[in-house]
């Protein structure tokens, strides 16, 4: 049980634990607040944005978000973080005109000091209360105890400062939960949806055999960055075809086939990569969390966490735009169906199927939008990937190491195919996507100041 919560369960003074956790750091995040003024998010700790993001992502593993859901939360939390901190920076720069629809924010007064800490917690706790429709009871008291935690180690800076950090916060968080209610949730959440009954079509897929598919209408929503959820369009599936010597039947032998043989590495693989809602914070929460391991590992301030999670919130939020317009554009059935009709009607994927048409695969195509941001900002870098010890997920596995993000993106693509969900040209296809998607925001945002203006 993590820290946090065993002292809550306990009912034991939280400030100490946050006091314990920050360390000299807190101290030295709050003289610099009060020193250097506006300035001080570049050598801020960035204790306050991981630590946020790792509540953030057990509040939507325990509400059970579905991925694409969690992906826009993730996305507006991490802009709103961004947002938040980025005035404390002199070389960062607002996203203000260069993500759809994101007018002007409010500005920090550049004569009176800000603590920046202090600006973070209070803008992601109001953000991330206002992104939800409603909360369990404990994940609203887990908020507050986070919140008032940090806040009791921050009063050590001016009671003016601190004052007004807090309303320049809330203000940013203001601005961007007004931003986010524009981008179509409330009329494509959940929308009633009729398939056509044309050959190759998506059906409901055992054990439940759940007749209603998740989210078809998600790719009309807004996208931060790309123009449509139509941008950045996948090569094209392999015509489908029960025919012997097709290529699509091909495709879904080599998924029977793998699943008939699975090794135990490959089942590790397939169980790694799984980020089930309900039993994790989702496949976008995945990469969130390898951003908080690096700012934790790589001692980040504040500024540059920021960054890294807006890069990725961003990423993530979009892919998942651009893959489920995909999926209902191309309704196309997932292989446990191909595979009962065509080879074996007692065949079982080692991965319960999600309710959703199979091409292209979101696990891919998000992930490889995330690695591909992750190695504009931070290059070809080695990492340990430490989720599942992190947040004691089940089954209990152990870290996995990597030399690239690229190729973790790679091993999550791949454990789609091991777990017996998608055909390879789902993996395939959705990493190029998700390439597509990092590309365009490398095109479209710039996160910091000088150099040349991003060009189409």
């Amino acid at each position: 049980m993590p820290l946090f919560d065993l002292l809550l369960k306990r009912g034991l003074g939280l400030s100490l634990t946050i006091g314990l956790v920050l360390g000299a750091a807190t101290v030295r995040a709050d003289d610099s607040g009060e020193r250097a003024g506006k300035g001080s998010a570049d050598h801020d700790p960035s204790t306050v944005a991981w630590t946020w993001f790792d509540r953030l992502y057990d509040v939507i593993r325990s509400e059970a978000i579905a991925p694409p859901p969690a992906s826009r939360i993730y996305g507006i939390a991490a802009v709103a973080l961004y947002e938040a901190v980025a005035p404390g920076a002199p070389h960062h720069r607002s996203l203000a005109g260069q993500l759809n629809g994101l007018g002007r924010m409010p500005k920090a007064a550049p004569r009176w000091k800000h603590h920046w800490p202090t600006v973070a917690n209070a803008a992601l706790a109001r953000t991330i209360r206002g992104i939800f429709p409603s909360l369990k009871p404990e994940n609203e008291a887990a908020i507050g105890a986070l919140e008032a935690n940090f806040a009791a180690q921050f009063h050590a800076v001016d009671a003016d400062v601190y004052r007004r950090s807090v309303v320049y916060g809330q203000a940013v968080a203001d601005a961007i939960l007004a931003w986010a209610a524009t981008d179509g949730y409330s009329t494509f959440n959940n929308c009633s949806y009729v398939a056509l009954p044309v050959a190759g079509a998506w059906q409901p897929t055992p054990p439940a055999f759940n007749p209603h598919p998740l989210q078809p209408c998600w790719g009309r929503i807004r996208p931060m960055v790309l123009k449509s959820g139509g941008e950045c369009p996948p090569p094209g599936h392999p015509v489908f075809s029960t025919d012997a010597g097709s290529a699509f039947r091909a495709a879904a032998l080599e998924v029977y086939e793998t699943g008939l043989g699975l090794t135990d590495e490959q089942k590790t693989v397939a169980d790694y990569w799984a980020d089930g809602a309900g039993a994790t914070g989702t496949p976008p929460g995945h990469w969130i969390a390898i951003v908080g391991q690096i700012a934790r590992t790589d001692s980040l301030t504040l500024s540059d966490a920021a960054e890294a999670f807006a890069r990725v919130g961003i990423a993530v939020h979009d892919a998942f735009i651009q893959c489920w317009l995909t999926k209902y554009a191309t309704n196309l059935e997932r292989p446990v169906t191909y595979i009962h009709d065509a080879f074996d009607a007692s065949w079982v994927p080692y991965i319960t199927t999600p309710p959703f048409p199979t091409y292209t695969s979101g696990h891919s195509t998000q992930s490889a939008a995330a690695a591909s941001v992750l190695t504009a900002m931070f290059g070809i870098k080695a990492f340990t990937d430490t989720l599942h010890s992190d947040h004691h997920l089940v089954p209990a596995l152990a870290p996995r190491s990597f030399e690239s993000f690229d190729e973790a993106a790679a091993e999550a693509a791949l454990s789609r195919l091991y777990g017996g969900i998608h055909y390879p040209f789902d993996n395939d296809d959705g990493l190029a996507c998700g390439e597509c998607i990092a590309k365009a925001n490398s095109r479209r945002v710039r996160f910091q100041n000088g150099g040349d203006d991003n060009e189409e």
